[in-house]
């Protein structure tokens, strides 16, 4: 029997991974980490337990407080997660839990000779080289240009050259895949490095920092008041989108066939074909909730923002027949039937 530790277990992700795997993998053991820092956890570990998930309190950042049994496999989404994350000047708890934590991870794994799969993400790609490349206006959206190899309207490739900033948020990921690298090259850690996009999803409790489908979903619902920030603040930014489902049929996937893809790093996302933009998303919300709200608009731009990011996936696809099968459209559907089936214990929150 496979045993399998999810860290960060009881967030968004890790709580719907965690019960993808249960129910793809029954043979196996699944047990969650979590610190429940994060608003909306305990209620993922009501649900967890229910099947039969174990659920351990513990914290990254703390290595005495990791299981003592003995795993096969570890799934890395403990994060802090937010962009913003640090600028505050108080950057610690970003640091510790990021890129401290990443250490403590691997140093389990080593101990318990398993593998691990790595959640990074796509705010790897440095700030300025993003906002450089050419674009152009259309009615509802900004746009890319196909001026360059690693940038065009299809999205960012892997072959993005990595020199410059990418918010403090970003440079703890990608010094956590750097340090994942040199694991596998000293103590032959197998492991997997998926850089995902904006993940969304039931059971996403989104801010304005992070989660931004949800929070626009719940505002809608609760008819709340929400404001386009930056570039003019039209809305035009644009963001692709992975349903979380998806994410776990490829989850799925990897720890089936987790030597196939040892050394795995790429890019894991909606792309072109799921992307949308503020005011796209709000059409979308309009229309599947029945509520229009104010959006007040600010024109300046938040630091480390981007008028666009789409994943290009091609290195993805070449390897597996995997593609995502959920478009925006069933991501706000499926947000909004967990609101409305759901709605005495978010409240609460």
């Amino acid at each position: 029997m496979q045993s399998i530790l999810i860290t960060g277990g009881a967030g968004f992700v890790g709580s719907n991974l965690a019960l993808a795997l249960h129910a793809a993998l029954p043979e196996a053991s699944i047990t969650i980490m979590d610190n429940l820092y994060r608003k909306g956890a305990e209620l993922n570990v009501e649900r967890l337990e229910a099947v039969g998930i174990t659920f351990h309190k513990g914290d990254v950042r703390h290595p005495d407080s990791f299981p003592q049994e003995h795993f096969d496999l570890m799934v890395e989404c403990s994060a802090e997660p937010s962009v913003l994350a640090g600028q505050d000047g108080a950057p610690d708890y970003l640091f510790q839990t990021n890129l401290v934590g990443a250490y403590n991870c691997l140093e389990a794994c080593r101990r318990n000779s398993a593998g691990m799969i790595f959640l990074s993400t796509s705010r790897v790609y440095p700030i300025a080289t993003l906002e450089a490349h050419p674009w152009h206006e259309e009615e509802t959206r900004f746009v890319w240009e196909d001026t360059g190899k690693a940038i065009s309207s299809r999205g960012v490739t892997e072959e993005l050259p990595l020199t410059g900033a990418r918010s403090l948020y970003g440079y703890t990921k990608l010094s956590a895949e750097q340090l994942i690298e040199e694991y596998r090259e000293t103590y032959g850690i197998k492991a997997i490095v998926n850089r995902c996009g904006v993940i969304a999803g039931p059971w996403q409790f989104g801010k304005v920092d992070q989660g931004v489908v949800a929070l626009w979903v719940m505002a809608h619902h609760y008819q709340r008041k929400l404001s386009y920030i930056g570039y003019g603040g039209t809305g035009k930014q644009v963001r692709d989108m992975l349903h979380v489902h998806d994410l776990a049929d490829l989850i799925v996937e990897q720890v089936r066939e987790f030597g196939n893809w040892d050394g795995w790093l790429g890019n894991v996302a909606g792309g072109l074909d799921c992307s949308a933009s503020l005011q796209e998303l709000t059409a979308l919300c309009q229309d599947i909730t029945g509520n229009r709200i104010e959006i007040a608009s600010i024109p300046a731009n938040r630091p480390s923002d981007l008028r666009i990011f789409i994943a290009d996936c091609t290195r993805l696809f070449a390897r597996t027949d995997w593609r995502p099968k959920r478009s925006v459209r069933d991501v706000v559907t499926d947000t909004h039937q967990w609101i409305c089936e759901n709605e005495a214990a978010i409240a609460k929150l």
